[in-house]
């Protein structure tokens, strides 16, 4: 539709040119120098217009929702963003990103703008949440006032499932983000297992244990000095227990000078002692956006893959 639009403009306008050109010296259009001042008015006014019209062939549509949360009784924003083919008669399976500590719904897509076109690369509908300031993406035991778990898996997925046309089934949901947006991503998905079939981080706090002075943990949990337990609960790490082998297609990476990369790495060899599948990628980098619009591009093509071997085998059957 859009490269159909693009098309007639560029068609008018030539019209219009041809106009003008004859307009110069009606009487004598047969003149030679005239198809060559075609060209080159051609050349000069019109190729950057047809160059910008073909940039905007495939655009993905960004939206943003705003989204009523019961449980925490406010109003939260998501940045949706749909396909440049979306329509109401298809279905198209879903990827959340969440955003990291101090960040909001709108970091990805003003820090990493390339997000976009993995929407219509791989045709998918991107779900950017709001996680808050530093909510870690749980319900707080000690703030009943922070319930981003609740929102997102009982009242966000549900907003999307019915406003969007989705694959409303978890084999065509997936979730990533950084920092504490990977440690959220696997804490929902490792807990709610029946509504995501795939999940990532990218140098995700996949174990909060080792920082409990840092990122407002302890205004989420309480001290670790006071509530060691809450700590033990709500860490990535020590919920791999909930996992076993191919329940949760899984992808995960961090940088080698991140200072969260160790703790993937834990995770890394924990999970290959329960001998649960997984991909994890280790390459130099620090916590920086350049790793992260790096990152996505591979996590997305990961989730892309999962999402076909679930169509091959629903076709098969």
């Amino acid at each position: 539709m859009r490269f159909r639009k693009s098309f007639l403009k560029i068609q008018f306008l030539i019209f219009i040119l041809n106009i003008f050109i004859q307009k110069i010296n009606p009487m004598t259009p047969h003149i030679s120098f005239l198809p060559l001042l075609r060209r080159i008015l051609i050349q000069i006014f019109f190729l950057p217009l047809i160059i910008f019209s073909g940039n905007q062939l495939l655009a993905a549509k960004v939206d943003t929702a705003l989204t009523y949360s019961q449980s925490m009784k406010k109003n939260i924003k998501a940045v949706v963003i749909t396909p440049d083919n979306y329509s109401k008669n298809n279905s198209y399976n879903v990827i959340y990103l969440l955003h990291g500590y101090s960040g909001n719904y709108a970091d990805w897509v003003t820090k990493a703008p390339g997000i976009k076109k993995l929407s219509d690369q791989y045709n998918v509908i991107l779900v950017c949440p709001d996680g808050n300031f530093g909510s870690w993406y749980f319900d707080s035991p000690v703030d009943s006032s922070w319930r981003y778990e609740t929102y997102i898996t009982k009242e966000l997925i549900p907003y999307i499932d019915t406003h969007y046309s989705t694959n409303a089934s978890r084999k065509g949901r997936a979730i990533t983000g950084l920092s504490m947006g990977g440690h959220g991503a696997f804490y929902l998905a490792f807990r709610h297992q029946d509504i995501f079939g795939a999940a990532g981080s990218m140098s995700g706090g996949v174990d909060i244990r080792p920082f409990p002075l840092n990122w407002d943990l302890s205004k989420r949990l309480g001290s670790f000095k006071d509530h060691p337990e809450n700590w033990e609960k709500n860490t990535d790490i020590n919920l791999i227990y909930l996992l076993t082998p191919n329940s949760l297609a899984i992808t995960f990476t961090c940088g080698t000078e991140d200072f969260f990369y160790g703790v993937n790495k834990e995770l890394h060899e924990k999970l290959l002692e329960r001998n649960i599948p997984h991909e994890f990628t280790s390459r130099p980098g620090g916590h920086t956006w350049t790793f992260w619009a790096n990152a996505i591009q591979y996590e997305a093509l990961f989730f892309h893959n999962y999402f076909n071997s679930n169509d091959k085998e629903q076709a098969a059957q």
